[in-house]
């Protein structure tokens, strides 16, 4: 056998969720979740992002991830009536590789594939005589004909559920077959082909809105809440384009004002009732954060501190409380805030956020932005409801 390819096709046009491929999906780009997986897969030698899409390409790349290579696909192979098999053709060809080489289709809109599916399923093909395989999910429906007969159980002798064998249903997550049999073929699939069943909750395919919100809750449940918890004991934040958005106000007078975000005064309650120390830094000098930090109860602010100075102000508090970085949670989002992000347990920006702040591995990036309840929403849905405490 030779190396072994991951295809992630990814176009940049879709009419039912624009640009679905990087819309955020649990706090990353949809097409994060494949690329993480493949990456800690070992067996997987290269991951091939084939897109037309200039945001997608920089998307991908911002991942930094070695096994990583974008693909440019022609605008022919990215049409709405090309098929996948023709953006795989054309790669295969342009980039001439073996025969023997395995060529794994994977597909973005699968996000709940984990590595150890793909890992699984490469070893069972590898020892295996299977010409190709494909990913299913056993469904326990029942199907009919449109001329009233039943096409997969009778009727008359209703079977229980766990009397019920199902029926094997394609869903579309992953396809592995050998680069000599694709370019013959001119298919995905061919020859003896194997199955590889994955869980009931992967069915799904994310093609409509009503998808997408049921799969971030299905991956919530099944994957996520899985993952080790980060324990936080410290929450810390910056303020302008964070707690306020980051617009500058002046009075007739020349006085400047700051709109906060009553919402994040709850956010900081919540923190204090569940035991998390919190505070501010932030490189502005103003009397009207220090008003701001007394009223939201904070136990640390620390002001007029940019860029590492703000990292060495976080591990004076740290040393102070007896934490670790890795137990710190901490939003910004500007480029002053780039290396206390990238140093923390738990990163997270606002969706206005600077690029190179959202290009950070693995912060999370919120769906609100700065001054818009953004705290309250990281506190509710990530430190609070995800039991990182």
């Amino acid at each position: 056998m030779g190396k072994v390819i991951a295809f992630i096709p990814v176009r940049g046009g879709s009419k039912s969720i624009p640009f679905k491929n990087i819309k955020l999906f649990c706090g990353k780009p949809l097409v994060y979740w494949n690329v993480e997986a493949l990456q800690r897969t070992q067996q997987v030698d290269q991951i091939i992002v084939a897109t037309d899409s200039k945001e997608i390409m920089e998307t991908v790349s911002s991942f930094d991830f070695e096994k990583v290579v974008v693909y440019q696909r022609s605008a022919e192979n990215a049409s709405d009536t090309a098929s996948t098999e023709s953006v795989m053709l054309e790669y295969i060809k342009a980039a001439d590789l073996a025969s023997d080489d395995i060529f794994m289709l994977v597909q973005a809109t699968s996000p709940l594939t984990e590595t150890h599916h793909f890992e699984e399923a490469l070893t069972i093909y590898s020892e295996s005589s299977f010409d190709s395989m494909l990913s299913c999910v056993r469904n326990y429906r029942f199907f009919w004909n449109a001329d009233g007969s039943s096409k997969n159980y009778d009727y008359r002798n209703r079977p229980r559920r766990q009397d019920f064998d199902g029926e094997l249903m394609e869903n579309g997550a992953f396809y592995i077959n050998t680069v000599g049999h694709i370019l013959k073929h001119q298919n995905r699939l061919s020859g003896k082909i194997g199955i590889y069943e994955m869980p009931e909750y992967t069915a799904t395919e994310i093609d409509e809105p009503d998808d997408w919100t049921v799969l971030e809750s299905l991956m919530q449940k099944h994957i996520l809440s899985k993952r080790p918890k980060k324990k936080i004991r410290l929450f810390l934040t910056d303020v302008d384009g964070v707690l306020t958005d980051g617009g500058m106000y002046y009075s007739e007078s020349g006085d400047e004002m700051k709109k906060f975000n009553t919402r994040d005064g709850m956010a900081f309650q919540l923190l204090r009732e569940a035991g998390i120390k919190t505070g501010i830094i932030t490189s502005e000098n103003t009397k009207m954060v220090e008003n701001r930090a007394r009223k939201l109860k904070v136990d640390y602010l620390v002001q007029g501190k940019r860029d590492g100075g703000k990292l060495a102000a976080a591990r004076e508090i740290c040393e102070k409380e007896g934490v670790t970085l890795d137990e710190v949670a901490y939003v910004g989002d500007d480029i002053n805030c780039l290396e206390l992000l990238s140093s923390v347990g738990l990163a997270a920006c606002p969706a206005d956020g600077d690029d190179v702040i959202k290009h950070i591995y693995d912060v999370l990036i919120l769906p609100r932005n700065g001054g818009g309840g953004v705290i309250r929403y990281f506190v509710d849905n990530y430190i609070l409801k995800n039991n990182y405490i």
